[in-house]
């Protein structure tokens, strides 16, 4: 009996945030299509693995998260997903158009969309309050 289509998006998306969580950026990589279309939460959209690549350079440079609570979710034919989870993470270093980092703590529930495509993640979508993460690490209330 073969794995549903629902089952395999859905594993595809775990070892995606598997990968995330181990800070393991080729294996990330390696669950993308090469034309993957990354959208930031308030930032353009970028497109093919070498840009979503440098994000990620960016984001380890910045910030050291953890993602907890995980729950992800697929359509039956598995062409699309979603996960919703809560992120863990330290301010580590100046973001530009961001308030200074001085190594703040910060806590709050995102989501990501995802297409899927040819056994690969093709589309990567993530939300979260920009304003509440800017009131943790300024200690103002959003």
């Amino acid at each position: 009996m073969s794995a549903s289509s629902q089952s395999v998006a859905e594993a595809l998306v775990q070892r995606y945030y598997d990968a995330f969580n181990a800070a393991d950026v080729p294996e990330m990589l390696a669950c993308l299509s090469e034309d993957v279309a990354h959208d930031v939460n308030q930032g353009p959209r970028r497109l093919g693995k070498a840009l979503f690549g440098e994000f990620c350079a960016h984001m380890s440079r910045c910030y050291r998260e953890q993602l907890s609570d995980i729950v992800i979710m697929a359509s039956a034919d598995g062409r699309r997903a979603a996960a919703e989870f809560t992120v863990s993470g330290t301010y580590l270093a100046d973001d530009e158009g961001l308030p200074p980092a001085t190594g703040q703590t910060y806590r709050l529930p995102a989501g990501t969309f995802l297409d899927i495509a040819d056994g690969k993640i093709s589309r990567v979508t993530t939300y979260y309050n920009l304003e509440d993460w800017i009131a943790q690490v300024t200690g103002k209330t959003a």
